[in-house]
């Protein structure tokens, strides 16, 4: 028995609206909303550092990540992982698992609006980091960026008499920015070869390797008791399934639908979210000078992506 007229209609339309690509602007709003997860993950990191050490952390988080993501995608893993993929991906890991694991040993000893609005400097070393490695020249915008982002850092960093007073995880957290700077440079030269999501998942895993060694070497294992906690495992669950198995898929997809400067843009935003987590929630004084030094460094972000080279920006962090 044949479908009739009015069947093959309906099978038609249904057909055009599963090709139908998704709105842009959905895709922008995805991105908008992983950089408010990425913000809320700070004071989330804040307090489950107290009971686990921040190299532990990081191990279990991307240990946890890695199974779930690989899982996933296990048939774009059969299909395309090969050694390129491994060297590539293990670079990539070691350079984000590096700087996760700085960037949390800093935010031990400082507090989370000022651990994310330096690592979000990030965004205006990108340039710099990419002329090194690829002898492109930064843009005029680039280095006022690079000055509006000193003049923000100075005014987080220096106290009421000009002294300089930042702290040793403000300093660690300016190191993770460099780290992330690197990976992003890194991101944008290999995936353009290579399958996102195998790279994606190598990453985490290499990512865990990092900072599971790191902790062995440095840290004394967590004590099995804090695991009894429902506290430890909505942290732990925030920081694997939101911040990295849902922000990691999302952010890839969005990459490939928004303009690149864009994108950046969007997920730098994780720096405001933040500042407005870390007041709320952990009860973050923030001073007038400490406001304009947050406020330079995020117009230095601004004029970093928003003044876009013809030749095009840089991706997002992965």
């Amino acid at each position: 028995m044949t479908d009739g007229p009015e069947q093959t209609v309906k099978g038609e339309k249904n057909a055009r609206a599963a090709r139908r690509p998704v709105p842009t602007w959905v895709w922008k709003v995805s991105l908008a909303a992983c950089a408010a997860i990425w913000g809320g993950s700070f004071v989330v990191m804040k307090d489950t550092l107290d009971v686990i050490p921040p190299a532990w952390l990081m191990g279990i988080r991307f240990l946890a990540s890695a199974v779930i993501v690989g899982a996933l995608f296990w048939r774009t893993l059969r299909d395309n992982l090969d050694a390129s993929h491994l060297v590539m991906g293990a670079i990539l890991g070691v350079a984000s698992g590096s700087a996760f694991v700085v960037q949390n040993i800093g935010l031990d000893d400082t507090t989370p609006g000022r651990n994310a609005f330096l690592t979000a400097t990030y965004c205006v070393m990108v340039p710099f980091i990419n002329w090194l490695v690829t002898r492109r020249r930064p843009a005029t915008n680039n280095l006022v960026a690079a000055f509006l982002a000193i003049v923000g850092v100075g005014l987080v960093a220096l106290g009421d008499d000009l002294s300089l007073i930042m702290t040793g995880g403000d300093w660690l957290t300016l190191v993770a920015a460099v780290l992330f700077a690197v990976h992003i440079v890194l991101v944008a030269r290999f995936s353009s070869a290579h399958d996102v999501m195998t790279l994606t998942v190598v990453q985490l895993a290499m990512s865990a390797v990092v900072a599971l060694g790191t902790a062995l070497l440095t840290e004394q294992p967590p004590d099995p008791a804090i695991f009894s906690s429902p506290d430890v495992w909505f942290s732990l669950g925030y920081l694997v399934l939101l911040s990295s198995c849902v922000c990691m898929v999302v952010q890839n997809l969005g990459q490939a639908h928004v303009p690149p400067a864009q994108a950046s843009l969007l997920l730098s935003l994780e720096s405001v979210f933040a500042v407005v987590a870390s007041v709320v929630f952990y009860n973050e004084l923030v001073t007038p000078r400490i406001a304009l030094g947050f406020g330079t460094i995020f117009v230095a972000v601004l004029v970093s992506e928003l003044c876009v080279r013809k030749a095009g920006g840089e991706r997002g962090r992965a």
